[in-house]
């Protein structure tokens, strides 16, 4: 396990200990898992991000702080913030995480998400040319969200 699951291992403890918002100092947390504050900025960057359903506020300076807030919404209202996020076209990586976001909150089932997750993986958009694979995913995807209503 690497230094970035470790950090997000235990942002990820400190939500669910305080009901969805932990309040951190990048500076705290660099000294406590003995690395620089820029790894903490790439972990919070990466897996507390807006496609993830977190919202992320930081204020810099002596009394700075990052405050991560999952986002709770009811499961239609993240299925449909879900479909408008993906706009006309989505890469795979981001595909993913919307799916993972919405299978964490419940939305789907595990089964659903990776027939979503299959239906836009590049082995079967393979007959697509590639400059047109990420519009074709956002159409199917955008789709298979909306009969999940």
């Amino acid at each position: 396990m690497g230094i970035s699951d470790v950090i997000a291992g235990f942002i990820n403890e400190m939500l669910q200990e305080t009901d969805g918002t932990a309040e951190l100092q990048r500076a705290e947390l660099a000294s406590r898992f003995n690395c620089v504050p820029s790894q903490i900025n790439y972990v919070i960057a990466t897996r507390f991000s807006p496609e993830r359903g977190y919202i992320v506020e930081s204020r810099r300076g002596g009394g700075g702080y990052i405050r991560i807030r999952r986002v709770q919404s009811d499961p239609r209202q993240l299925v449909m913030h879900t479909v408008n996020t993906v706009g006309d076209a989505v890469d795979l990586a981001t595909a993913a995480a919307l799916v993972a976001n919405i299978l964490d909150a419940g939305a789907i089932d595990a089964m659903s998400a990776k027939l979503m997750l299959t239906a836009v993986g590049n082995p079967a958009l393979r007959p697509i040319l590639p400059q047109h694979r990420d519009t074709v995913r956002a159409s199917i995807l955008k789709q298979m969200l909306i009969q999940t209503l």
